[in-house]
């Protein structure tokens, strides 16, 4: 069995760390390349990084920010936010990212998936999903509806259509975020991430409601996860990731354990 991997996640907004709640009332907590290089110490098998803003505002990329952190660790890191097109997707890689989270972008043009995929490898396009429960309806007959713009849009796209769709496209991976989950701290959402974990072949990153270990042992055990995204409960320093490892690691879950 492959090795789970506990992915550190930053969100930055104006060239800040920032964190949140259900993608609300964001409060600045500290500098994202410090951070990462922090994480990378630590432990960290990944890192995302996410400019919360660019896509709403209409901008391009923190680029700087991406060439910064690219100097700082070593190992695998994506970058999200405000890609739309091939050229953004190159120009982060070129900045030093190894994968591309592409999000409201895609949902615009679900073609930059195959581009991406065909330009890069399909490991190197990563579909970000960001996604709210709503009733159930002929529409959304899973209850789980695509959101984009930072939470900001809804787009009457079904979760589970959707990740299939852009699997067929090339994406190689999924980052999953449940807003109703999201900076709560009471545990991912199960039912969501298995489901879709269930309904594609490539690996699945569970996000949103971190509030310890166990619930990142839940998120492999039960929702069939590949990966847990963390923010909140590292940034704030409650757990290391050796700690957390070594918790999901006592359950039988295979861990990198690289101190």
């Amino acid at each position: 069995m492959l090795s789970r991997r506990i992915i550190p996640c930053l969100d930055v907004r104006d060239g800040k760390l920032t964190k949140g709640v259900k993608f609300k009332d964001n409060v600045d907590i500290g500098d994202p390349v410090e951070t990462a290089r922090h994480y990378y110490e630590e432990g960290a098998d990944e890192i995302v990084f996410y400019d919360i803003t660019a896509s709403s505002e209409g901008r391009g990329i923190f680029l700087d920010v991406v060439e910064r952190v690219a100097s700082q660790i070593f190992i695998p890191f994506s970058v999200g936010g405000g890609l739309s097109t091939v050229a953004d997707m190159r120009a982060v890689l070129l900045a030093g990212a190894e994968k591309c989270s592409v999000n409201s972008g895609a949902v615009k043009n679900p073609g930059i998936i195959s581009e991406g995929a065909a330009a890069f490898g399909a490991q190197c396009v990563v579909l970000g999903m960001d996604v709210k429960r709503v009733p159930k309806s002929a529409q959304i007959p899973s209850g789980f509806e695509v959101v984009i713009h930072g939470g900001r849009k809804y787009t009457g796209m079904d979760a589970l259509a959707w990740a299939r769709r852009a699997e067929s496209l090339g994406a190689g991976e999924i980052c999953l975020n449940s807003i109703d989950a999201d900076g709560t701290k009471d545990g991912y959402d199960l039912e969501l991430t298995r489901l879709v974990s269930e309904s594609v072949r490539i690996p699945v990153i569970a996000s949103g409601g971190a509030g310890n270990p166990q619930h990142m042992a839940d998120a492999f055990t039960k929702g069939k996860a590949s990966a847990a995204l963390i923010a909140s409960i590292v940034h704030y320093g409650e757990y290391s990731i050796r700690q957390i490892k070594e918790h999901i690691a006592g359950q039988g879950v295979p861990m990198r354990m690289v101190w």
